[in-house]
């Protein structure tokens, strides 16, 4: 935190309503361990992902939820909470917001950011079905101990129901919006370009899900098969595959043409991507992205930015007309459809248009807070005098 800018953004819609928030988190290298950023609390702790096999995943997650634990423990000190929301994944906090419920009464919010099981199956799909069952149990347990669930999208909703066993009273979908008042495009930046006519982007995490190898092999065509020099492509952001995609990226010969910032200052990203022809979502269809919601796909559409993307479920929902859909997984079409676009003015500038246009009357942030503060009032409305919560 404040990187993540759903997160940050619910804190922000609390603190103006007169809550008192503070945030339980990983923390950046240089990051304090503890710090007040406009009136949120943050205690950090440091993180400790060992990655490479499962036995990790386990011993990340016992190590990160007594950290978290315990940083709620220190928060506790300056008064009780009203409400806990754990964010996910992992599925693991529900033991936390119940022991604070018998001790105090405090409410659980569960703000459902990501399909648990199946993750799993997306980046393990030959594992062991046994992990794949505890995760089902584990979100399971998380959804009944929950007071109220937030859902990102329908099809979460529709699982919070089913997998979950809540009324539809007890879910509520709140998008992750794009923030209007940060996204502001700028005067678009030729040099951004490095002496090339097109600039295309990608902005996000780097995970093994994530489809950003995808981005580099399609550069790979689209350069070295379609003989197109034309067209740059800058990808912001990092994470488990950062280095990997680096990698493949100078075997395959394409360092003057792919740009990799890592992880970017909010303004360098919006002179990015005020300068891009287009935005990039390559998230492969699997069991965990047909489903999700891609905030960068939603970002692109609030600097009026066409989209590329695969043709995924709740992809569709989110962008309309707005984006270019191509057959799953398949790079060498993904390829062609971003020349395709390159070469199309008219229909970048009339794609652009409708994707501005759909974030300003539907999908903002700004449309989007009323229902997250409506769930906060809903839980509370037996105990609003003291507002107090911990995320």
């Amino acid at each position: 935190m404040p990187f993540d800018r759903r997160v940050w953004l619910e804190c922000q819609g609390l603190t103006s309503a007169g809550y008192r928030v503070t945030v339980v988190c990983p923390k950046g290298r240089y990051d304090p361990a503890y710090e007040v950023i406009d009136s949120v609390e943050l205690y950090k702790y440091r993180p400790y992902a060992p990655g490479g096999s499962k036995i990790s995943f386990i011993a990340e997650y016992a190590y990160s939820f007594l950290a978290t634990a315990w940083g709620a423990v220190k928060a506790r000190r300056s008064g009780r909470f009203a409400v806990i929301q754990a964010c996910n994944p992992p599925d693991i906090f529900w033991p936390l917001a119940l022991a604070f419920r018998a001790l105090e009464g405090t409410r659980f919010v569960f703000d459902h950011h990501d399909l648990c099981p199946e993750l799993y199956q997306s980046r393990f799909p030959c594992g062991p079905r046994l992990p794949f069952k505890a995760l089902l149990a584990l979100e399971r347990r998380t959804h009944r101990s929950a007071d109220h669930v937030i859902a990102t999208n329908d099809s979460y909703r529709k699982i919070a129901m089913t997998r979950g066993g809540k009324r539809a009273d007890e879910v509520t979908v709140v998008r992750t919006g794009p923030d209007l008042r940060r996204l502001q495009p700028c005067e678009p930046e030729p040099e951004l370009r490095r002496g090339r006519r097109f600039l295309v982007a990608y902005i996000g995490v780097m995970g093994p899900q994530d489809g950003v190898d995808i981005v580099v092999r399609a550069a790979d065509i689209v350069v070295h098969k379609l003989g197109r020099d034309n067209i740059a492509f800058t990808l912001i952001g990092s994470g488990d595959c950062f280095d990997d995609v680096v990698a493949l990226r100078d075997e395959l010969g394409l360092a003057g043409h792919v740009e990799f910032t890592g992880r970017a200052p909010d303004e360098l990203v919006v002179r990015i991507m005020s300068t891009a022809d287009a935005g990039l979502s390559p998230d492969p269809k699997n069991p965990l992205n047909d489903v999700s919601t891609m905030n960068k796909t939603m970002e692109y559409m609030a600097f009026g930015l066409p989209v590329i993307a695969f043709d995924l479920q709740e992809t569709r929902v989110s962008a309309g007309d707005a984006a270019v859909y191509v057959q799953p997984n398949d790079e060498h079409e993904y390829a062609e459809a971003i020349v395709t676009l390159m070469d199309d003015q008219p229909r970048r500038t009339l794609m652009g248009k409708l994707a501005r246009e759909r974030v300003e009357q539907e999908l903002a942030w700004s449309h989007q807070e009323s229902a997250y503060l409506g769930v906060y009032e809903r839980v509370l409305s037996k105990g609003k005098a003291f507002k107090r919560t911990t995320v």
